[in-house]
């Protein structure tokens, strides 16, 4: 069956954990926190974090100095992942991530990727023709609009934090945090406030 490791693969890892423990490099606590934080991890989380930089100055500045302390702040366990980086989004610059070698990804705060982001079409396209990629995922961006895009590695992860919409003047945390996509969050689209209604 696809995705099912192999016997050979499993009975290494196997012999690489029990390696590590004897040697005191990894406690059973470590590989439960890691299995649960990858369980938990979903773009809800990193949606989250941008609504809450829309609305609290001081988190946004922390976000945008550290990304690994906000999501920390906000609760994620970031103990052996790579740094996080936050790109923000203005009226004159746009940020798309890629990982151009594999699929480097910030999953502490975004869950798993989509499988377009891991395929090369995505990784070869989004350097050379960023504006025709973000097009066919119905995003168009004005002219004098800059598009940068950024790798993002095994050392290295980021995340975008898009610019607010027009129209989301009084919305709730969770009202911002339901217009705010996975997609949004690696740059590829645009939270749009005309597909969320307001609760009255």
């Amino acid at each position: 069956m696809a995705g099912t490791p192999l016997p050979e693969s499993v009975e290494l890892l196997d012999k690489l954990v029990a390696a590590l423990k004897r040697r005191g490099v990894l406690v059973e606590e470590d590989i439960v926190r890691c299995q649960t934080q990858a369980e938990r991890a979903q773009p809800e989380t990193g949606a989250r974090m941008v609504a809450r930089a829309w609305l609290d100055p001081e988190f946004r500045a922390l976000m945008l100095r550290d990304g690994t302390a906000a999501a920390e702040a906000f609760g994620v366990g970031m103990k052996g992942a790579p740094p996080l980086g936050v790109l923000e989004d203005t009226d004159r610059l746009h940020h798309l991530v890629v990982c151009t070698l594999c699929s480097c990804y910030p999953r502490a705060v975004i869950g798993y990727p989509p499988h377009w982001y891991k395929s090369a079409a995505y990784r070869a396209r989004a350097v050379r023709e960023p504006r025709a990629v973000l097009a066919e995922f119905g995003t168009v961006l004005p002219a004098g609009v800059q598009v940068r895009v950024v790798d993002s590695t095994a050392d290295y992860r980021w995340m975008v934090l898009p610019t607010r919409p027009a129209g989301t003047e009084g919305w709730s945390e969770e009202q911002l945090a339901a217009i705010v996509t996975r997609d949004c969050l690696v740059g590829v689209t645009l939270p749009q406030a005309e597909k969320r209604q307001i609760a009255a």
